[in-house]
């Protein structure tokens, strides 16, 4: 009996929109998706926290998400401040074996939280390049092509005193011997030169400026050639490596050896325990992705309510009185909406500061203009119905008349554009985030995120994450309207013959 009194009871055009809405199965599981997502964000400070959620002490339960505890709670010196819980998870009153335990949420990380370097836990691991040292040897020739004095490795270049070196010079060898043995002006020369037996060297000359008196000899330097792949990379454990086979060990001679580690340097890649990435100031994107679509999502609604509540106002008085009313109400909403809604926030933000309500208050006064045209011409269609004339003529105040019996038979518009409208409240507060003028720093918003891509271009999830959050919060929105639109929209369901 008790539940029949609260049982509502739905008309039935209303419960034959529901049926038909229900069958557009698109927009139908969009509605279910966005719901619970939203509903999973409202409790984002149980899912993403640097604070736990149970901390069981000295025998004693505490809840820090739901009640603040000063530190002296736990470490006993007298601090009233904020405890650091990692801090004192890591301590000796948290060891094993006394007793005292914490529980943390899924994501352990606040989105305020920032992450010190030493705090991310990197593969050990390190790379190892392995590049051989190319051979290399000098002659001092005369003039008539023979080695007057060589040095280095000469049994490599098939160099000995005395000799003629069997190389065939290239063009740019030749005239640069002969210009230097002429005493004349020559630039320096790096050519390849092969032997009689094929082999290939880099050979070179240094520049020459001319001395006054013709030089005996000039000096050659050979230096060989690299085959292509001769650089090794591996990459091996940091504290016990282990190198692949044919890979030289490390002091071999002819070899020279690199060793690099990957360090930490925020925006840092996701790595294990921050599988969403690192933003540029340390803190866990996944958390700020979380209390973001919270903070989106709430901003829309709020806003979709406060324009449609303001649009229908207006266009309600305008439609139901018409005349004077109407005529000066659409001059008004042109003067109001000539002005320019961004200068308006960057001017009030700079007097009065960045905060979530003076976005949502100066957006909603500059928002309302759309619907206010739509439900406008609902009430001029229905202020000449019989069931309006009639309510009239019984002498029912306007009030009564326009929220009682008009409102109710005018909310198809409403409906039908609330999805929409919230799709463009959620990107256009993205695009003040990211152009700087939508919420305060440090706030958790899609935009700013954005904003930190374009700051560091090499930080690939710091553009994919929020763009794909973006894109398919608002493709749910999109398929919910368009299903919502279907649904009360009775010609899809009409034929002509």
């Amino acid at each position: 009996m008790a539940l029949r009194l609260f049982k509502i009871h739905w008309h039935p055009v209303t419960r034959q929109r529901w049926a038909r809405f229900r069958g557009m199965r698109r927009g139908w599981w969009a509605f279910w998706l966005l719901v619970g997502a939203y509903g999973v964000s409202l409790f984002s400070e149980g899912i993403a926290n640097d604070k736990p959620l149970w901390v069981r002490f000295e025998g004693r339960s505490y809840f820090p998400i739901l009640k603040f505890y000063p530190e002296d709670a736990f470490a006993g010196n007298g601090r009233l401040t904020r405890p650091d819980y990692r801090a004192l998870a890591a301590g000796a009153a948290f060891a094993p074996g006394r007793g005292n335990r914490m529980v943390w949420p899924p994501i352990p990380y606040g989105p305020l939280e920032s992450l010190k370097p030493a705090d991310i836990a990197l593969p050990d691991e390190v790379t190892v390049t392995a590049a051989p040292e190319p051979r290399v040897a000098s002659a001092d020739v005369d003039a008539q092509g023979r080695v007057v004095r060589a040095a280095g490795d000469l049994d490599v270049f098939g160099l000995a005193a005395g000799e003629t070196p069997a190389w065939r010079w290239p063009e740019s060898i030749q005239a640069g011997l002969a210009a230097r043995f002429a005493d004349r002006a020559a630039d320096a020369v790096d050519a390849k030169a092969q032997a009689s037996d094929g082999r290939e060297a880099w050979v070179s000359l240094s520049p020459y400026e001319p001395r006054g008196t013709v030089p005996a000899r000039v000096r050659l330097t050979f230096r060989e050639e690299l085959a292509a792949g001769a650089t090794k990379i591996a990459i091996v454990a940091a504290t016990n490596p282990v190198y692949p086979e044919g890979f030289p060990s490390p002091g071999t001679p002819g070899w020279t050896f690199a060793t690099t580690r990957e360090q930490v340097r925020f925006p840092f890649r996701p790595v294990r325990g921050h599988p969403l990435g690192i933003d540029s100031s340390g803190r866990d994107v996944a958390a700020r992705m979380l209390y973001a679509f919270r903070t989106s999502m709430s901003f829309g609604m709020l806003l979709v309510l406060a324009t449609m509540a303001l649009g229908t106002a207006a266009g309600a008085l305008q439609g139901y009185y018409g005349g004077k009313v109407d005529l000066l109400g659409q001059r008004f909403i042109e003067v109001w909406e000539s002005l320019p809604f961004i200068y308006v926030l960057i001017l009030l933000g700079s007097v009065y500061g960045q905060s979530f309500g003076l976005l949502l208050a100066i957006y909603a006064i500059f928002n309302w203009i759309g619907i206010s045209y739509y439900m406008r011409a609902e009430f001029l269609r229905l202020r000449k119905l019989p069931f309006v004339e009639a309510a009239r003529v019984i002498g029912l105040p306007a009030r009564k008349i326009i929220f009682r019996h008009m409102l109710p038979n005018a909310l198809v518009p409403l409906v039908t554009f609330f999805p929409f409208s919230l799709v463009g409240a959620i990107g256009t507060m993205a695009a003040l985030d990211y152009l700087g003028f939508g919420l305060p720093p440090p706030t958790p918003s899609w935009g700013e995120l954005l904003a930190q891509a374009q700051e560091f271009p090499q930080a690939w999830w710091l553009v994919l994450v929020p763009s794909l959050a973006l894109f398919f919060t608002m493709l749910a929105g999109v398929f919910v309207g368009e299903g919502l639109r279907a649904a009360f929209d009775p010609r899809r369901f009409g034929r002509m013959e």
